[in-house]
C-alpha cells in the first residue's frame, strides 16, 4: 500500500488512522496462507492455526534476523521502530518479509512508555488494537496463572480440613485416576491401577501434597502497573476465608506462563510445560513426608490441563500488517529484564516458512534480550539466526560517555543537540562491547544508526568507523520514523548482504555446565564482571535445584536493562565490579533457571503523570485518542 509521507511528521495515532489498511485475508493470501488456516478477529487481524506448519514442513526456512540494541536511555533508542522499519525497508526493495514482535503489556501502555506498535511511518496497524486487548492473549495468560494460584490455596485448605480417605474419594469419585494423577503416580514411583489398591502410606503420599505455605513461589498477576499490589497479605483465616500468608502480584507479562507460551513449539509441548511448573515444595516432616522435601507442580494439583485449555487460542500467533501492507505476527509479550523478552517460537517458525526474510526483536539491550534470544530461544527452537541488527543512537552513546542525565519528558541538554565528537568517542565502548558480545555467538552484525535531526555527519561517520573496526559488517543510518520503508532501504540492503556471510552460530555455554558455571560465564563474557557474589538464599536455591535435577536448564538472568552491571547508574562499560545474585528461581515450565541480579521488581509502578492521562475516546466515531 502506498503511504503519503507528510512533514512535519504527524502523531503516531494520526498516521495509523490515516493508513489505508488491507483486509487481513489479503495479507494472508500474499504470503500463501490458506483461508481455512485463519481465525478472523474482525477485518484487520486474525489468528493463524498451527496446522500450517504441517503443510509447510518441507519448505526451506527464510533468513532469520534479530534486532537488538545498545544499553538504552530511559527514552528508548527506537528498537521497535527499527525492527518494523527494517521490515518495511526489505519490503520496499522487493523482498518477501515477515515481522515478528511482541504484544505490549497494558502496564507500560498506560504507564510510562506508551504503546509499542512502532512509531512515525514505521508502524504495525491497527495500532490501537496492537497496544490494547488485541485478541485477548494476555488476559488468557492471566486467567491461567490465577487459576493455578486459586488451586494452590484450595488444596491447602482442603487438606487441612479433610482426611486422606476423604480426599481420595473427592479427587477420584469413580475410583479412577485422571491423567494428571497417573503422572503423579509415575513421579512417586507408585504402582497402582485404582485408588482403592493403595496402601495407607502410598495413599497419603498420593493425595496429601503437604504444601509448605512458606515455600510457595507462585503469586498472582494483573496486567496493569499497580505498585500497591507488589506485596500483600492474603486470606483472613477461619473457615472458608483462606490461609493468612504473605504473597503479592506480578504484572501478567512477567508470568512464567507467558514465558512458557513464548517458548513452546506446539500444543503438546505447552501442555507438558504447564504440568512442569513448580509452585513450591512440600513441608519437611509430617506423617508420611518425614525427612523429604518434594517439589510441587501444577500437574500434582491436577490443574495443568485446565490451564492449557485457557491458552488453546492464545498459542496461535496474531496476524497483522505494517503500514505498507507487509505481514506481521504479534505474539506473546515477556519483558527482557525479568523474562526472556522475545516473541514466540511458534510465530517465528511459521513466518520462516512463509517469507524469505523474518525480522524479529529482542527486548531492551543486547545484554538482556539478545543474550536470551541466543541462549534460550534458539536453544529450544533449533533455529539459527543469520544476522544481528544492533540499534544505536548518538544520544545514548553520548550519555554513556558521561553526558547529562536523560529524563523522559524533559528537554535534552545541549550536549545531545550539538556536535560533540569527544563525548561520543567516550561513549562508543558501550556499542563496541555489544558488537563483541554478538560476534561471540558467531553471527554477523549490522549496526543500525537511528539518526535524529540534531545528529551530524561527522558523528555518524565516527560510529561507522569504530563499529566496522570492532567487527560489524556495516553501520548504516536509517530514517524509518520519518520516511518509512524508503528510509530503511539502505539498512535493508546492508542486512541482505550480511545474511549471506558465513555463519558459525554457537551457544555461550553448554547444557551440562553447573548452574554456577553458567551464571559466571554470562557475568564474565557478556557483562565483563570480575566475579559473582551469592547470597545465602541464592546458594541454598542452587543446591536445591541441582538436587532436583534442574541444573541442565539454561539461564534467564533478571537484571536492570540500564547498565551492563546490576547498578542502573553505571553507564558505558563498567569494569571492576561483581554481580550480586540475590535469589535464584526455577521456571521449569518456561524451561529455565532464573537468577536475580540485585533488586528486581516484577510489578511496575505508575509515574506521577501516567500515559493514560492523555487517552480518551471520540464518542461520535469510536476512535481512540491520545494513544502513543
Amino acid at each position: 500500500m502506498p503511504i503519503e509521507i507528510k512533514h512535519p511528521v504527524p502523531s503516531d495515532i494520526d498516521i495509523a488512522h490515516a493508513a489505508e489498511k488491507l483486509p487481513i485475508t489479503e495479507i494472508a493470501k500474499s504470503v500463501g496462507l490458506l483461508e481455512d488456516e485463519l481465525e478472523l478477529y474482525g477485518k484487520y487481524k486474525a489468528k493463524v492455526k498451527l496446522e500450517v506448519l504441517d503443510r509447510l514442513k518441507d519448505v526451506p526456512n527464510g533468513k532469520y534476523i534479530d534486532v537488538t540494541a545498545i544499553t538504552p536511555t530511559p527514552l528508548g533508542e527506537g528498537k521497535t521502530v527499527t525492527t518494523i522499519g527494517l521490515s518495511q525497508g526489505l519490503h520496499y526493495i522487493g523482498k518477501k518479509v515477515f515481522t515478528c514482535i511482541r504484544q505490549p503489556s497494558q502496564g507500560p501502555t498506560f504507564g510510562i512508555k506508551g504503546g509499542a506498535a512502532g512509531g512515525g511511518y514505521a508502524q504495525v496497524v491497527p495500532m490501537e488494537d496492537f497496544n490494547l486487548h488485541l485478541t485477548g492473549d494476555i488476559h488468557a495468560v492471566g486467567a491461567a496463572h490465577n487459576l493455578l494460584a486459586a488451586a494452590i490455596e484450595n488444596r491447602m485448605a482442603k487438606e487441612a480440613r479433610w482426611s486422606t480417605d476423604f480426599l481420595a474419594k473427592a479427587l477420584c469419585p469413580d475410583n479412577e485416576y485422571t491423567d494428571s494423577m497417573r503422572k503423579r503416580l509415575d513421579k512417586l514411583g507408585i504402582k497402582s491401577e485404582k485408588p482403592s489398591d493403595l496402601n495407607d502410606a502410598d495413599k497419603e503420599r498420593m493425595f496429601r501434597l503437604n504444601i509448605d505455605p512458606d515455600a510457595i513461589q507462585w503469586r498472582r498477576v494483573v496486567d496493569v502497573s499497580d505498585a500497591s499490589l507488589r506485596n500483600i497479605t492474603i486470606g483472613k483465616g477461619g473457615k472458608g476465608n483462606g490461609l493468612v500468608r504473605e504473597s503479592g502480584y506480578d504484572i501478567t507479562v512477567a508470568s512464567e506462563i507467558m514465558a512458557a507460551l513464548a517458548m513452546c513449539t506446539d500444543l503438546a509441548d505447552l501442555r507438558e510445560r504447564m504440568g512442569r511448573i513448580i509452585i513450591g515444595t512440600s513441608k519437611k516432616g509430617g506423617k508420611m513426608h518425614a525427612g523429604t522435601i518434594e517439589p510441587i507442580t501444577a500437574e500434582d494439583l491436577n490443574v495443568a490441563g485446565a490451564m492449557t485449555v485457557l491458552l488453546k487460542d492464545a498459542i496461535k500467533p496474531n496476524l497483522m500488517q505494517t503500514l505498507p501492507g507487509s505481514p506481521a505476527f504479534v505474539h506473546c509479550g515477556p519483558f527482557a529484564n525479568i523474562a526472556q523478552g522475545n516473541s514466540s517460537i511458534i510465530a517465528d517458525k511459521i513466518a520462516l516458512k512463509l517469507a524469505d526474510y523474518v525480522v524479529t526483536e529482542s527486548g531492551f539491550g543486547a545484554d538482556c534480550g539478545m543474550e536470551k534470544f541466543m541462549n534460550l530461544k534458539c536453544r529450544y527452537s533449533g533455529l539459527v539466526p543469520d544476522c544481528v541488527v544492533l540499534v544505536a543512537t548518538i544520544r545514548a552513546l553520548k550519555m554513556h560517555g558521561g553526558g547529562p542525565k536523560v529524563v523522559a519528558g524533559k528537554p535534552l541538554a545541549k550536549e545531545y543537540t550539538e556536535e560533540n565528537l569527544e563525548l561520543l568517542e567516550a561513549g562508543l565502548p558501550n556499542l563496541l562491547q555489544h558488537i563483541e558480545n554478538a560476534t561471540k555467538f558467531g553471527v554477523p552484525v549490522v549496526v543500525a544508526i537511528n539518526r535524529f535531526k540534531y545528529d551530524t555527519d561527522a558523528e555518524v561517520e565516527l560510529i561507522r568507523k569504530r563499529a566496522k573496526e570492532t567487527g560489524a559488517e556495516d553501520a548504516v543510518m536509517h530514517f524509518v520514523w520519518a520516511k518509512g520503508g524508503e528510509g530503511g532501504a539502505d539498512l535493508a540492503r546492508a542486512v541482505v548482504k550480511a545474511v549471506e556471510k558465513p555463519n558459525n552460530f554457537k551457544f555461550l555455554y553448554d547444557d551440562d555446565m553447573s548452574i554456577k558455571e553458567k551464571i559466571e560465564t554470562v557475568a564474565r563474557e557478556i557483562y565483563r564482571a570480575d566475579g559473582v557474589d551469592y547470597t545465602p538464599e541464592a546458594e541454598a536455591k542452587i543446591k536445591q535445584f541441582t538436587k532436583m535435577g534442574l541444573s541442565h536448564l539454561p539461564l534467564c538472568v533478571a537484571k536492570t536493562h540500564l547498565s551492563f552491571s546490576s547498578d542502573p547508574t553505571l553507564k558505558g562499560t563498567p569494569r571492576g565490579f561483581r554481580m550480586p545474585i540475590t535469589d535464584v528461581r526455577a521456571s521449569v515450565g518456561a524451561g529455565f533457571i532464573f537468577p536475580l541480579c540485585g533488586t528486581m521488581k516484577t510489578m511496575p509502578g505508575l509515574p506521577t503523570r501516567p500515559v493514560f492521562t492523555d487517552i480518551d475516546i471520540d464518542v461520535e466515531t469510536g476512535e481512540v485518542l491520545g494513544l502513543s
